[in-house]
């Protein structure tokens, strides 16, 4: 823990342990270096569970693997670096996993801050999201007395953050068959 914390880009938010374990939540992380597993992971039609954890030398990951292609380059590229894995287990993917993944709000909306969170919401209120919008960005920065390139800076900023945690799940709806699709619908 104390290399952790010297650690320059890692910013431990939370620290949770047990008599065996140590849960780490951390604010960044080297995942997009070029020689990590996430790095690998991004670059295919993969999805990385999280959270990934670390035991006894090893990292463990839950992955979602849409096609057979995808996950063989996965192993490809983890011999290519001269790393050991070994796969713990496999399941099928019917489909119905994406309505057991629970979207939590910190996935969405941690990274937002107060000024992004604000232009969401002032939008919102404004009709900007109605079909057909009630208001356009000019409309609201001047009636919320704020500069326009910045009230829409704040707010695009939201909507990329927002939409980029929302992906995996529109990934694996996109593979659940159309009559899968009708049946996961909520009345």
């Amino acid at each position: 823990m104390e290399e952790i914390r010297k650690h320059p880009i890692l910013d431990v938010l939370e620290e949770i342990s047990d008599a065996r374990r140590l849960y780490l939540n951390v604010h960044e992380c080297n995942c997009m270096k070029e020689n990590t597993i996430i790095r690998h992971i991004g670059e295919l039609d993969i999805l990385n569970i999280f959270p990934n954890i670390a035991e006894n030398g090893w990292g463990y990951h839950r992955l979602i693997v849409f096609k057979h292609e995808d996950f063989e380059e996965l192993l490809r590229r983890l011999e290519k670096w001269g790393w050991v894995y070994k796969i713990l287990r496999k399941a099928p993917l019917d489909g119905f996993i994406a309505s057991s993944l629970i979207l939590r709000a910190d996935t969405l909306f941690s990274d937002l801050t107060e000024r992004q969170i604000d232009a969401v919401l002032t939008a919102h209120r404004h009709g900007y999201y109605n079909l057909p919008r009630q208001a356009d960005v000019q409309t609201i920065a001047e009636k919320e007395k704020v500069p326009r390139t910045t009230f829409q800076e704040h707010l695009k900023k939201a909507e990329n953050k927002v939409l980029g945690g929302l992906v995996p799940y529109i990934q694996l709806y996109r593979h659940v068959s159309p009559d899968k699709r009708r049946r996961l619908i909520v009345k």
